[in-house]
């Protein structure tokens, strides 16, 4: 009995490859708290603390915007012609 033996190579993405990586085309939408908002976006007034919140955020990680649903994060993605994609 004769076995095979396949190889594959793995090629590693740079951080900076990795952050073209659907440029322009794609954004994701994380779950956030409101304790983590001013981080994100420093712009945004103070918030109760423990509120579950949404960042739509582009491809490159550069954060566009937050509200309080995944839907209004996802609609804002769509209306600038990008594919949503979530971040667990």
């Amino acid at each position: 009995m004769k076995t095979e033996t396949h190889t594959t190579e793995v090629k590693t993405l740079s951080p900076e490859m990795l952050a073209t990586l659907g440029g322009g085309q794609i954004a994701y939408v994380k779950p956030i708290r409101s304790e983590d908002v001013h981080a994100m976006f420093p712009q945004v007034p103070e918030l109760a603390p423990g509120m579950k919140l949404f960042s739509l955020h582009a491809a490159d990680g550069t954060p566009i915007m937050v509200t309080d649903t995944r839907e209004a994060a996802i609609a804002t993605a769509r209306t600038h012609e990008l594919e949503p994609v979530s971040l667990h």
